[in-house]
């Protein structure tokens, strides 16, 4: 019985959390409508979320933007970065590249623990079988543990990308009571170009050869002219998105949380 009631306040006070959050990205949401991508990260930066908020980045094919921003508004600015063990090479040295040429001074690199890795993917073919579950343990429970002591991040989704991402908003709760913050949630491809040519930013080595979404290299093929920029990722499966950005509860409607 003690043990129920324990659960129950629990349950309780995660759902206290999370009304909060929402509460807050309406709040949030509404006082910055009109304020420019620039401005938006450096008041949830400096101001609203003072040390207490990262910029997730995968460093890939269009990161260069929303890392440039965040730089010239602070390169102190936390980034975490994860390396799931399956990364193109390309990838780990764009990331060198714009960090030096971007002058950020808190990359935090992570990845899978070795010993989840080594009982859950002992072959490393786990991406042919189940997909859901190497993101998951690459990619996932790292960032679980990166987030922890930061009570807001900065995504670089946008919703001209489409699916889960279409209406996109720019801020947004999550259920584990952090907020989210995409900044480009409303930029379109062209936008995004021309910012990388006003600010002669470089482009990742493998969009030139048709990478236009660049994840890790099992499951990241070219892209077709005319199709969908995403559509060379997990291509031919159902699976559209790594995990990141799923509720927790999808996660255990899956089984694996």
């Amino acid at each position: 019985m003690t043990t129920m009631r324990s659960a129950t306040a629990a349950t309780e006070n995660e759902q206290s959390i999370v009304a909060e959050a929402e509460i807050r990205a309406r709040l949030l949401s509404e006082r910055y409508r009109d304020a420019d991508t620039v401005q938006l990260l450096a008041d949830m930066i400096n101001g609203e979320y003072s040390g207490r908020i990262a910029l997730v980045s995968s460093f890939g094919a269009e990161a260069a933007v929303l890392l440039h921003m965040v730089s010239q508004v602070d390169p102190a600015t936390p980034v975490i970065f994860v390396n799931s063990g399956k990364l193109f090479g390309e990838t780990l040295r764009y990331r060198d590249q714009l960090v030096e040429r971007l002058g950020l001074n808190d990359v935090r690199t992570v990845g899978p623990e070795p010993d989840r890795v080594d009982q859950v993917d002992p072959d490393g073919v786990l991406w042919y079988g189940n997909p859901n579950m190497c993101c998951y343990i690459r990619k996932v429970e790292p960032l679980q543990r990166a987030l922890e002591g930061f009570d807001a991040w900065i995504t670089g989704r946008k919703g001209f990308q489409g699916g889960d991402r279409e209406g996109l908003p720019v801020i947004e709760a999550s259920d584990d009571g952090r907020l989210k913050v995409n900044p480009l949630a409303g930029w379109n491809k062209d936008a995004l170009d021309a910012h990388f040519a006003e600010h002669d930013l470089p482009r990742h080595p493998l969009e030139a050869d048709g990478f236009l979404s660049i994840g890790c290299m099992p499951c990241t093929d070219r892209v077709a002219p005319g199709e969908d920029a995403r559509a060379g990722r997990w291509r031919g499966k159902s699976k559209t998105e790594c995990g990141i950005h799923l509720p927790r509860a999808n996660w255990k409607v899956m089984g694996i949380d």
